[in-house]
Formats: structure tokens, C-alpha cells, sequence
């Protein structure tokens, strides 16, 4: 029987984030007979998604986590990679801090296809951030093709003029539809396991990191519990600033309504049992989170700093990280009272059917 195509993936790590959760999309709906994920980490620990690409028969690698200081040493083990495992038809790189690096590598290594996966409209703030924008001033130039999961991510990470000029290829983030379609019976299965059946149930789901502004979330969250004391926040997710954000509920006194759920799977049980989705990002690329929301029925008051390509449904209104927390507040309270019902078709027809996605993937990987 004839070997499937190998295509490497390469991340940060195997965490429960939102790049790494789409490819998971991906890899658990492709033809794995014709075609397997590998996966290329600069983590040393196992996370989320380890365990169940093994069992996908998809194989992880590992290599130092860059630093700058360490540049000849990561160059060196990346070298040594690419040697080592020559049988790659494509590299895939959604870590675009380091993508000019090592997609080089790949491709005088002898890799047939190298791709540069814009995820994200934003950098890390300080000297990270103006490291990250230095390295990447010239990946448009290092790889064979340009993808983007948003316009505005393709702009931030290949630059304006490469978008004007068609050289980016825009596919948005997709997900299995039918899994997050709204379900009455699974919302009141869920409501009745998380004890909130009479409660206002306010939702996020994402990591605690710097872009996904969880302190103002806190506060939004807060003026909404000044006016329903019946209100409780899920948090979803992991990340380094879970802590600090821990210490904020507290000294607000949040601490019986907050939730700090942790990573948890399905992702899609969750969402039925919320009212409101609050999701006040400083910066994303096209986060799935509201689109999962909006499949599964979900209000959603986002940031406008977020892509209006989310903007599938008339489900989503976006505000102003300019406006105070109040006003975040009063509009969830004064509209989280709706007929909750399915918008499968409205998101399958906008494009983010994984499904249709894969044979663009497909297409790029030369099957």
C-alpha cells in the first residue's frame, strides 16, 4: 500500500490554542490514507494535542525554542532536522516569528513546498514584538507560498503591498459545523452539570495571554454582576496570565462567580449552555471562537479590533475597547434575552465549512 504524503506542521507547542485547534480540525477530517499531519514544537513538554496526534499516527518533533541569543544553535538543530527527515512534501510554518528561518532550512533541505501561515493581526508588546516584526520583514520572500487566515492578519505579518498584489492567499479559519450546531437538549444536559440552570451565563473561550485582554474582560464581567447577581463567567482556557487574572477576580470579589474551567474538550458542549459570549481581544488574526459561537446560536459582543470577517451572522456586534466596561455591560444585559436557534447554513455558505477547506489544503500540498 502506498505512503501517505507527510506535511510538518510547525508551532510553539501543542497547546489548546487557536491555530493549533483548527489544523487539529483539519488533520481529524483528512483522508489519512493519502495524507498525514507531523508536527515540528519548540516545546519540550507535552501538551493538549500530543496524545491524540499519535494516535491519528501523526509523529512530533522537537526542537529549542528560540531566544535570539541561541540563533546559531537553533539554526544548527533545525539543519540537523531537515537531514535527518528528508520525506516531507510540504512544511507548514503557522510560527511566523521564526517562519524566515526555518522555512530556508526546509527548502535547501530539499522539502518541495514551504508555506507561511499568517494567524495573527498583532505582536507581543516590547522588545518580543519588535524582534518578531524584524524577523519577519522578509518572510514574503522565503517561501514558496503566503497564507492568511484573515486580511488583516496577511497585512500585519507579509505587509500591505503583498496583499494588494494578490501574493497572499486568504483562507479563513474553518471548523467542523455540524459539531458546534445549537442543541436545547445539550444546552440543558450542560446547564444542569455546571449547577447554572437559573443563572445568567456569560462565556470565554481562549488563553491567558496578553492579546486576549482578560482584565478588561473581568471588568466588563463585573458591571454585568453589579446589575444581575445571578451572573456567572466561564473561562475557558489556559496561560501564563491565568494567575494574575485569578488575583484580579478576587480583589473584586468575583471569586463564587468566575469559572476558571481550564482546558476542556469538547469545546462545542460549552458553548450551549452560555447566554453571551464577551470576547474583547486586543488583537487577533480571525479567532474560530466566534465562529464556533455564532454555529452554535451564541451572542457575541467582540472587540473592533478583531477582522469584521467574523462578522457571519447577526449574531455578533462589535464595540469599542475605547468605551468603558459599563457600556460592554449594558448592552449584554439589554440583549441577552433571544431565540437561540441554528446558523449551520449561514456559516457553512460563508466559507467555513472544513470540509471545502481541505481541498484548498489539498491543493497547496500538490495532492
Amino acid at each position: 500500500m502506498q505512503e501517505p504524503i507527510r506535511v510538518l506542521h510547525v508551532f510553539g507547542g501543542l497547546s489548546l490554542g487557536g491555530a493549533e485547534s483548527r489544523v487539529m480540525d483539519l488533520y481529524r477530517h483528512i483522508d489519512r490514507e493519502k495524507l498525514q499531519f507531523d508536527f515540528l514544537v519548540h516545546s519540550a513538554k507535552e501538551e493538549h494535542f500530543d496524545r491524540e496526534i499519535k494516535e491519528l499516527g501523526g509523529r512530533i518533533y522537537r526542537v529549542p525554542r528560540f531566544k535570539f541569543y541561541n540563533w546559531l544553535k537553533y539554526k544548527k538543530a533545525l539543519k540537523r532536522f531537515f537531514y535527518e527527515h528528508p520525506e516531507f512534501r510540504a512544511v507548514h510554518g503557522h510560527m511566523t516569528s521564526t517562519a524566515s528561518i526555518y522555512l530556508p532550512i526546509a527548502k535547501k533541505s530539499g522539502i518541495p513546498i514551504t508555506i507561511a501561515h499568517a494567524r495573527s493581526a498583532g505582536v507581543p508588546a516590547g522588545a518580543k514584538g519588535v524582534l518578531t516584526k524584524w524577523l519577519r520583514r522578509s518572510l514574503k520572500n522565503k517561501t514558496d507560498y503566503c497564507l492568511a487566515c484573515s486580511k488583516e492578519a496577511g497585512e500585519a505579518v507579509f505587509g500591505k503591498e503583498c496583499m494588494r498584489q494578490g501574493k497572499v492567499e486568504v483562507i479563513p479559519n474553518a471548523i467542523a459545523v455540524p459539531k458546534y450546531d445549537y442543541s436545547p437538549e445539550m444546552r440543558q444536559q450542560m446547564r444542569q452539570k455546571l449547577c447554572v440552570e437559573d443563572k445568567l451565563v456569560i462565556g470565554h473561550v481562549g488563553s491567558f495571554r496578553a492579546p486576549k485582554n482578560h482584565t478588561f474582560l473581568i471588568e466588563i464581567f463585573g458591571e454585568i454582576h453589579r446589575r444581575r447577581v445571578d451572573a456567572v463567567l466561564l473561562l475557558l482556557g489556559e496561560g501564563e496570565l491565568q494567575e494574575k487574572i485569578k488575583e484580579q477576580v478576587e480583589k473584586e470579589g468575583l471569586t463564587e462567580s468566575v469559572r476558571f474551567l481550564g482546558n476542556r474538550s469538547p469545546v462545542s458542549d460549552y458553548y450551549q449552555a452560555m447566554d453571551f459570549l464577551v470576547f474583547p481581544s486586543l488583537f487577533e488574526g480571525l479567532p474560530g471562537t466566534v465562529i464556533e459561537a455564532q454555529t452554535a446560536g451564541l451572542r457575541c459582543l467582540i472587540s473592533d479590533t478583531i477582522s469584521g470577517e467574523v462578522n457571519i451572522t447577526e449574531l455578533v456586534k462589535t464595540y469599542s475597547l475605547g468605551l468603558p466596561a459599563a457600556e460592554w455591560a449594558e448592552y449584554v444585559l439589554a440583549n441577552c434575552e433571544y431565540e437561540r436557534k441554528s446558523q449551520v447554513n449561514e456559516v457553512s455558505a460563508a466559507g467555513f465549512d472544513i470540509l471545502e477547506q481541505i481541498k484548498r489544503y489539498e491543493r497547496i500540498y500538490g495532492i
